[in-house]
């Protein structure tokens, strides 16, 4: 971006009245001495004195960077019809790239990259498309133990936004995170180590980190941008509740720091056929039960119906916050209600294509939201809720790399997701970060009265004995069959059922000391359970589990079932290769 200062354009104004050059051109050739602001792209020249009026106003150009160096030159041509906001308002630039909007403290005016087109990425692949108006910086009253913004000054005369063309696909992929939530340098360690498979052999053009992406200490921030920043990739952030500043005592100051490193807290892009839109929906609540609530305020309520004003209606429409805007009633940690998520809902109803993203419980759900939720349209508003980064905050017993296993409370292992979109089309699916990536997507075990992991079944124990399935990512779609080999009778449906994963609450149970004391199974939303055949002969049997899942997608897996016959030293198990 770069910033142009009154007087420096006012007399190039001046002198290209008399040589006939036009004003745009003496705009686009204007420069000057670059200074930084914060981790934020801005270069610019002191302003001179303005009044009052002037500076509520700000103005400048989407340019095509020719040069890729951010600033303006006089062949950088200008953009037409790219969107820029203040946070609520959405303008489209004019014929020469030029845009103009209001501006109030402590806003920030961005750029929505347009599909075809890129922003500069910054340290840690995060895009440099904003500029943050805040004059007197953060205030020293506050005593922030992490540093906030420092005094931008008053809003300058031009603040230009630079873009290069991109080779964007309607086809693409993107990586999709909640809560990597490292709340010391070693758990930002199991984090690094966890990239080469998240995103170093992938064909992802960008990625969403869903909140929490520090666990309260905010200097890790820096090194979190090191390490995403090998990826080569854009990262774009929802901020959570963890990365707020403590000692803010409303939400107008509570990311400060988070607004230093990462740029505005609510933002939109496009990339392809779809259009993103970031929101942050946590709000600053001291003195309660919790130091935090959830709410999607009237700015950023705003921000979406105009940003959706310039949406056509055949576009894909991709939510990202941290708070969902639904979950199970059982977590552990109840989630408030979303302020504002009904009027949210309404706003999209008219548009036939849209999903929603979010993190925050460290379980993984899918949602499917329709009048009672506000959202007034025929088909439902699917809202995905993402299994966790971090899974149960880093704890549990370890593996080959020495990095915990960490499953998610419900059972789901620690993971990312990527989004497919195709066109306005989209799917998600599952990859678990300590399993191989062609293991079924399930945890398969037998639970029953006396029965123990690691050897065969009893046989007289089969009656009182179900088979368990934990299918990673499942939900309220999904459909799960099993069949035993030999035995004949097809394929037999298991059951959805609400309950802990038996095999997450026996980890727990062995390695209790090695988790976070918070940690406890919770009911998992993708749990499929069937009773035993009773009529197994004592011998080993192959076990076909087949599901359907959300997206109408077919898999398969085999396991082996192993039978006893009668013996009180023999317990229950099965070998399962998922």
């Amino acid at each position: 971006m770069t910033v142009f200062d009154t007087a420096t354009v006012g007399d190039e104004e001046e002198r290209s009245h008399r040589s006939g050059v036009s004003r745009r051109q003496i705009m686009l050739g204007a420069g000057g001495a670059a200074a930084a602001f914060g981790l934020l792209p801005a270069w610019s020249h002191p302003s001179g004195p303005a009044d009052a009026a002037a500076s509520q106003r700000a103005s400048g150009f989407v340019f095509h960077d020719r040069s890729g160096t951010g600033q303006r030159r006089f062949s950088d041509p200008g953009i037409a019809g790219v969107l820029v906001s203040n946070g609520r308002d959405v303008v489209r630039t004019d014929a020469d790239g030029r845009w103009q909007l209001a501006l109030r403290d402590g806003d920030s005016v961005f750029v929505i990259k347009p599909s075809g087109w890129s922003a500069p990425l910054g340290a840690g692949g995060v895009p440099r498309f904003s500029y943050l108006h805040q004059p007197s910086g953060t205030p020293d009253t506050l005593k922030l133990h992490y540093p906030g913004v420092a005094p931008t000054g008053p809003v300058p005369r031009y603040i230009d936004f630079p873009l290069q063309p991109a080779d964007e696909n309607d086809t693409f992929e993107a990586l999709l995170l909640a809560d990597p939530q490292p709340q010391t340098s070693r758990e930002m360690s199991f984090f690094g180590a966890d990239l080469a498979a998240t995103a170093f052999d992938t064909k992802a053009a960008f990625a969403i980190v869903h909140g929490d992406v520090v666990f309260d200490d905010l200097t890790l921030f820096p090194r979190y941008l090191d390490l995403i920043g090998t990826t080569g990739m854009a990262w774009h952030h929802c901020p959570g509740n963890h990365d707020m500043n403590a000692e803010a005592t409303d939400t107008r100051f509570a990311f400060e720091t988070w607004k230093r490193t990462f740029g505005p807290c609510h933002y939109a892009f496009q990339h392809g056929r779809a259009t993103f839109i970031m929101l942050s929906n946590v709000s600053r609540t001291p003195g309660g039960e919790r130091n935090y609530g959830a709410e999607i305020p009237a700015d950023q309520l705003a921000f979406v119906r105009n940003v959706l004003a310039h949406t056509p209606r055949d576009r894909l429409i991709v939510l990202s916050m941290h708070i969902p805007l639904m979950s199970r009633p059982d977590v552990a940690d109840p989630v408030p209600h979303v302020i504002g998520a009904e009027e949210l809902m309404r706003m999209l109803s008219p548009y036939p294509h849209t999903v929603s993203f979010s993190g925050h419980t460290h379980t993984a759900e899918h949602h499917y939201l329709g009048e009672a939720q506000g959202f007034l349209a025929a088909a439902p508003h699917h809202h995905h809720v993402l299994a966790t980064a971090s899974g149960c905050w880093w704890g549990g017993p370890t593996d080959h790399r020495d990095v915990p296993i960490a499953d998610c409370q419900d059972g789901s292992p620690r993971g990312h997701h990527v989004l497919e979109v195709e066109g306005n089309r989209y799917t998600t699916r599952f990859v678990a970060a300590s399993r191989p990536a062609d293991s079924l997507p399930m945890r398969v075990s037998v639970v029953g009265p006396g029965v123990a992991a690691g050897d065969p079944v009893p046989q007289g124990s089969l009656g009182a004995c179900r088979l368990v399935a934990n299918v990673f990512d499942g939900g309220p779609r999904t459909s799960v069959s099993y069949e035993v080999a030999r035995l004949g009778g097809g394929p037999r449906p298991m059951q959805h059922e609400s309950m802990p994963d038996p095999a997450f609450a026996a980890m727990l149970a062995r390695a209790g000391a090695s988790f976070k004391p918070w940690v406890t199974p919770v009911a998992s939303s993708h749990i499929w359970t069937a009773p035993l055949p009773r009529d197994l002969a004592p011998g080993a049997y192959r076990l076909s589990i087949s599901l359907i899942d959300e997206y109408g997608r077919k898999r398969q897996g085999q396991s082996v079932l192993e039978v006893s016959a009668d013996a009180p030293e023999l317990h229950a198990s099965l070998n399962s290769t998922g």
